[in-house]
């Protein structure tokens, strides 16, 4: 299994209230999997993800790919996912486009950040959530049109 994962979707400013959703996605199957904190996300929060992973295919090779944020490419993180049987493929810098969870993080935008107003910090909090709820049900086939394999590839000058 082919799980996609990205940074923390949600930062504020320091000082201001924090809620970080820090997910993979599975690239075949749409399977969503999340780990939300209200405070920083570290080395620690990726090893949870790398934990509620496990709980859910425990019987499956997982590679997980993941950009450079600087608390993934760690000894600690590393050796957490070897400890998990986990194998980590780093994408190049800056190259977001290849991450497939960024397409989740955008419709997540767009269905309840793009024009809305929540009242307080907790109504927000309850609308990204609901939101990231619904991918495996409501959301489903938008995820899923999203979430192509379907990359154009360039020929290689150099060979």
């Amino acid at each position: 299994m082919v799980w996609c994962f990205a940074r923390p979707f949600i930062r504020t400013s320091p000082g201001r209230q924090r809620y970080s959703v820090l997910a993979a996605i599975e690239s075949h199957t749409k399977e969503f999997v999340s780990v939300k904190t209200r405070g920083i996300v570290d080395s620690m929060t990726v090893c949870e993800l790398f934990n509620a992973i496990i709980k859910q295919n425990s019987d499956s090779e997982i590679t997980l790919v993941m950009d450079n944020a600087r608390y993934q490419p760690n000894k600690f993180v590393q050796a957490a996912a070897e400890e998990y049987g986990i194998e980590l493929l780093f994408l190049p810098p800056y190259s977001p486009n290849l991450n497939l969870i960024e397409r989740l993080w955008k419709l997540t935008k767009k269905r309840c950040l793009t024009n809305r107003y929540y009242e307080n910090f907790d109504k927000f909090v309850i609308g990204i959530d609901e939101c990231l709820d619904s991918v495996g049900t409501k959301l489903r086939g938008e995820v899923a049109s999203l979430l192509s394999l379907n990359f154009q590839f360039f020929p290689n000058r150099n060979s």
